[in-house]
Formats: structure tokens, C-alpha cells, sequence
């Protein structure tokens, strides 16, 4: 199996905060939808309740500890724990975890790859990415660009590789 993020961070490794993005930034947007599209998704509770809806061309994985949780769509699946995620993930095919923050501690030592985007600038969340200890990974894309036409915030993506082995589930 290959586990993929894909997270956008400010500097200070803010995610979310209200159970909502800190910024909507259009290019990051579209990037997601090009990476994650005819995908397998990976969600916390919260992050599956923060989307405007089902998103298309993607199978949602759930992963919530609350067992009365249920939604009836087939391209939902409800999981209650790491150990029923690994059991339902096949060898040869890539997931991508798109959050929350717990899902993202739980799940980023089984992680093979991170498609980054910086935000630089620090910003007031109450969800954050866990650090990164930047010398496990060698970054294989990186782009720079503004967010903004009045060039106040600038942004980096970076597809970021493992280099040490990944913890096997």
C-alpha cells in the first residue's frame, strides 16, 4: 500500500481551526482536486462533516471512533480504527490522507509521501499538522508562487518522499 498526504500548513503547522480551512486558495484547490480525483480519500469524522458534500470521482474512507456513526452511500466507507484501515487497504494502491490533524498523527509514521503546500505566513488554528523532521524526507517537486495578487503571502508546494523505511502496518 502506498499511504499519501496531501495537507496544506502555515508556518506554524496550522491546518484548520472551527472545523473549517484557514485559507481558500484557489491553485491549492485545484492541485488537490488533481491529485486526489479517482482516488481513495482518508478522513477523520470532523474533516468528512467540514465538506461541502461527497466529493466526486473519490471513495471516502471515514475513520471515527464513534460506532453509531453510518452513511449510506457507497462510495463512504465507515472504519473505527488503524487496524480496520489496514485491513481494508490493498497492497498495490495509493490512499490519500486529507486530515484532520489526529488522523494525520495517527496515520504519518506509515506515510510514504506528503504533497506540501507552505503557507508562509502563521496563522490563529486550533488544528495543527504534526512537525516534520524535514531530514526523513527528500522533497522531489517544489514551486513557489503568491496567493494573492498584491503579493502579501507567499506559498511553496513540495511533494516530499521518505527516505527511511516506513513503519509497516
Amino acid at each position: 500500500m502506498m499511504l499519501t498526504f496531501i495537507v496544506a500548513i502555515g508556518d506554524n503547522f496550522a491546518i484548520g481551526k472551527n472545523n473549517d480551512l484557514l485559507w481558500h486558495f484557489s491553485k491549492d484547490l485545484k492541485r488537490f482536486k488533481q491529485v486526489t480525483s479517482g482516488n481513495t480519500i482518508i478522513m477523520g469524522r470532523k474533516t468528512f462533516e467540514s465538506l461541502p458534500g461527497i466529493l466526486p470521482s473519490r471513495h471516502h474512507i471515514v475513520i471515527t471512533k464513534n460506532k453509531d456513526f453510518v452513511i449510506n452511500d457507497d462510495r463512504v466507507t465507515i472504519l473505527n480504527s488503524k487496524e480496520e484501515l489496514f485491513a481494508f487497504m490493498k497492497d498495490d494502491e495509493e490512499y490519500f490522507v486529507i486530515g484532520g490533524g489526529s488522523i494525520y498523527k495517527l496515520l504519518l509514521p506509515y506515510c510514504n509521501k506528503i504533497h506540501l503546500t507552505k503557507v508562509h505566513k502563521e496563522y490563529n488554528a486550533d488544528i495543527f499538522f504534526p512537525k516534520l523532521d524535514y531530514s526523513e524526507w527528500n522533497c522531489r517537486e517544489e514551486e513557489t508562487g503568491f496567493i494573492n495578487d498584491d503579493k502579501t503571502t507567499s506559498y511553496t508546494f513540495l511533494t516530499l518522499e521518505r527516505i527511511i523505511n516506513v513503519k509497516q502496518k
